[in-house]
């Protein structure tokens, strides 16, 4: 055998056992033997180039990664702080529009002290109204039958305790909060398999019905109306406030709440879908004079996002909808603008990191992390992109994709989690 033989064969066994192609394989065989729809793009930072791309180029249902455009637009959007409401002076009163601030009273989570106070030690007569908030309280293409869970709370233009109704049972006594959905609880004679907490669709009447299994702590959204936002208001504040219907002014002035930041930690690392929503309600609002996502959507669209590799479907703010449909190598190119946006140390502060924080606190386990990013889960379909450091120093921006599985979910971080290592090994 020559020389130029024997080194030609050298180097074609070498490109494959290389570490594309056996991830690739992996990728190939993972969806063949999970019957499942994958995808997956490894970009390099530095040299702005695709080092793997397996089905990058289809559309997939991406869940909680849509909660990545929500937070790019909002970036580009909201500036420092959140805007609490708007409000106007007119002699002796005060009129307030809710510009969808999730964190007044969200439970044990963020200190809005700042409002409370204005609005409890003001001397004018308060008033509210609702005018600006032109959508549905739930987005299209959700599971209506998800209504009475926690991770489902309705959006709203001013929400209150993260629109949720707080509930625990102590003994046979129930804590309710906030207080006034005490008068909505029943208890039914009847017992279900599981100890639960059942709200009616279109009203916020609440059965208890007992159980063989226990349970002692619910979270359940409660039901939107002007009405319910006037009364929580006035308890609240121990004031009364007064509804009226009143278009929002130019004029009106902004009232600013709390950094951004610790609405998006939430959001990115514990893919809160609430925050989500109303972060994206809050863009619409500095866009026009109505809270309205696709407001939102549409401009960032034609302004933030003409330039990613394919268009994306996007009709939601946390990525409930199984409307939504992008493609990995965009989800690439989306963290590269953010990356371009933000430095490194407070991006990655807010994303969910491999075996610290978040959504994958219990994966992807190694000191220094080397995983920051993003999940994405509903029923048969699990993602996850953001940014991957190799043990040689290196940052790669990765997306992995997978819908339509019948396996467990745990089944498919685990070979994802065997995908990503491999990745942070050999590059």
């Amino acid at each position: 055998m020559s020389a130029r033989i024997y080194f030609l064969l050298i180097a074609l066994l070498s490109y494959a056992c290389s570490p594309r192609s056996t991830l690739v394989k992996e990728l190939k065989l993972s969806e063949q033997e999970l019957q499942e729809h994958t995808g997956f793009a490894l970009y390099d930072l530095s040299s702005g180039k695709f080092l793997i791309d397996y089905q990058s180029d289809k559309y997939f249902t991406p869940a909680s990664n849509t909660k990545i455009f929500t937070f790019y637009t909002s970036l580009r959007l909201l500036g420092d702080s959140a805007t609490a409401f708007k409000y106007l002076k007119r002699g002796d009163s005060l009129i307030l529009w809710g510009m969808g601030d999730p964190s007044f009273l969200y439970p044990n989570t963020f200190n809005n002290d700042r409002v409370y106070s204005f609005l409890s030690n003001s001397e004018s007569d308060l008033y509210f109204s609702s005018s600006n908030f032109k959508t549905e309280v739930l987005g299209a293409g959700w599971a209506w039958d998800d209504y009475p869970y926690s991770y489902s709370a309705e959006r709203t233009g001013f929400p209150m305790y993260g629109n949720l109704i707080s509930i625990e049972k102590k003994a046979t006594q129930f804590a309710i909060s906030p207080r006034n959905f005490t008068q909505h609880f029943t208890e039914a004679p009847e017992q279900h398999v599981y100890e639960e907490i059942i709200r009616e669709l279109d009203n916020n009447h609440l059965t208890y019905f007992p159980g063989k299994s226990s349970g002692s702590k619910w979270k359940v959204p409660f039901h939107f109306s002007s009405d319910l936002v006037i009364e929580l208001l006035s308890d609240t504040l121990k004031r009364q406030v007064l509804e009226v219907s009143i278009p929002l002014p130019p004029e009106a002035l902004s009232f600013k709440s709390i950094p951004l930041d610790s609405l998006y930690r939430v959001m990115m690392q514990d893919s809160d879908n609430f925050i989500a929503e109303q972060l994206l309600l809050q863009c619409a609002g500095v866009l026009s004079d109505t809270l309205k996502p696709e407001i939102a959507i549409r401009y960032a669209q034609q302004n933030f996002l003409s330039d990613l590799p394919d268009e994306p479907a996007w009709v939601d703010g946390s990525g409930l909808s199984r409307y939504n449909l992008f493609t990995p190598r965009s989800i690439v190119k989306l963290w590269e603008k953010i990356y371009q946006q933000v430095p490194q140390d407070r991006l990655f502060s807010l994303l969910a990191t491999g075996g610290r924080n978040g959504t994958i606190r219990n994966w992807y386990k190694k000191e220094p992390p080397f995983i920051y990013g993003k999940t994405g889960t509903l029923s048969n379909n699990h993602s996850l992109s953001g940014y991957l450091i190799t043990q040689k120093g290196k940052i790669f921006i990765f997306s992995i994709m997978n819908n339509n599985y019948l396996a467990s979910t745990n089944e498919v971080r685990r070979r994802m989690e065997k995908i990503l290592f491999t990745i942070h090994e050999k590059y």
